[in-house]
């Protein structure tokens, strides 16, 4: 078998470089662990959280010889996760009183230099016996897809409604639109829902979430399961092994997941985009919009994102302003994944009535567009026979 297949993926946490450079050239010989990463300064905590989502190591690698605190810091966070991570603390020699610290603060094991293949061995071994045998999670294929904006009022919202309703259009699948926007959702106003359910029950429900307690609290709109945010803003904390397992029940019960988040900025987003098999970014042409999502490119850029999975939309373009979405591309360092046009009145009227856009508009048009390059659909064709096939019509609204 390759070292892919039998070592165990680490994430590796080291200022030190000597430190660092000494541990990764003993790596090979011994095919104990493979770095997936290597960070060079201690992360705050948020950051790390994230890493482990995105990365989902077995194991951490940190050095405890820079700064003894700040590393003990890190290991009681990965001890305290449900399910913890196991985490090895990493030294120049053998120093009694930082073994007895770091195991204290939550480590598993603990490396010291030279770092030898039985060293290795020995300690990858008792983290292999320690660790639940790995085995493929059955994990449904439902795709999540995620929307926010970078400014407020930037309409991510709408976006992110009538991408659900589109979805549902030209998919004809299981689709759920959840309000993830704990302080301030509007999908529950747009769509003129009546429930005393919102996702906040869902995330706040005692034992783990069940997809009957999910089939309870959503309401159905035009063929879309809709889970709206709470009536009452909700500034509290969010526990993120249930923001995770709740996004996991979501996968399994639906074919399609589309979240609407707060801003980029909030935590919130920040966990749940780290999640996501795609996130969008909303923006407008106004110079504080875009200058917001600058700014939030590179945070995330920062936070180690997938640039690939980060995609930019850029709300109410006008052609007047003698924009495209190449010369915005251009300011962001990044192309823009699609641009919608400036539709007052169209969209006015599917926000008073609470339902899906319909007609062939230009904004119809851009919205089919637009979904159809999220999922992978094939844009449909006219033929001599049915010259109206290329626009396509609306099974939602039909009565």
């Amino acid at each position: 078998m390759s070292l892919k297949d039998t070592s165990l993926k680490a994430l590796l946490i080291c200022p030190n470089r000597d430190l660092a450079e000494s541990f990764l050239q003993n790596l090979t010989k011994a095919g104990v662990f493979q770095v997936i990463a290597d960070l060079r300064d201690y992360p705050v905590e948020q950051v790390l959280e994230m890493r482990l989502r995105q990365m989902v190591p077995r194991v951490v690698i940190i050095d405890v010889m820079s700064d003894l605190d700040a590393a003990c810091g890190l290991l009681q966070l990965l001890a305290s996760l449900r399910p913890p991570v196991h985490s090895v603390g990493l030294h120049m020699v053998q120093d009694g009183e930082s073994i007895v610290r770091v195991l204290r603060a939550g480590a598993t094991e603990f490396l010291f230099s030279p770092f030898d293949p039985a060293s290795q061995h020995e300690v990858g071994g008792r983290i292999a016996r320690l660790s639940a045998p790995e085995s493929p999670k059955e994990r449904s294929t439902a795709a999540l897809y995620a929307f926010a904006c970078t400014k407020p009022g930037s309409g991510a919202s709408t976006i992110a409604a009538q991408s659900a309703f589109a979805i549902r259009r030209q998919t004809g699948k299981r689709i759920l639109l959840a309000d993830f926007d704990l302080a301030g959702g509007t999908i529950g106003f747009y769509l003129k829902l009546q429930s005393p359910f919102s996702i906040l029950d869902l995330l706040q429900s005692p034992g783990h979430p069940e997809t009957a307690a999910l089939d309870a609290m959503i309401t159905t709109v035009d063929g879309v399961d809709v889970l709206a945010g709470p009536e009452e803003p909700y500034l509290g904390p969010l526990d993120p092994a249930r923001l995770e397992a709740v996004l996991d029940l979501m996968r399994q019960a639906y074919d399609y997941v589309v979240l609407d988040l707060p801003t980029v900025f909030d935590r919130s987003s920040l966990l749940v985009l780290a999640q996501t098999d795609a996130g969008f970014l909303v923006t407008t042409a106004e110079l504080p919009s875009l200058h917001l999502t600058r700014k939030a490119l590179h945070m995330m850029q920062q936070l180690g994102f997938d640039k690939q999975k980060l995609r930019v939309i850029v709300n109410r373009l006008n052609r007047k302003d003698g924009l495209d979405g190449n010369d915005l591309g251009k300011m962001f360092d990044t192309a823009v994944h699609s641009t919608l046009p400036n539709d007052y009145f169209s969209l006015h009227r599917v926000v008073t009535r609470g339902e899906p856009l319909s007609g062939s508009g230009e904004l119809v048009r851009a919205m089919d567009a637009l979904t159809r390059k999220i999922v992978g659909v094939a844009p449909e064709t006219s033929s001599p026979t049915n010259p109206a096939a290329s626009v396509p019509r609306s099974t939602l609204t039909q009565t």
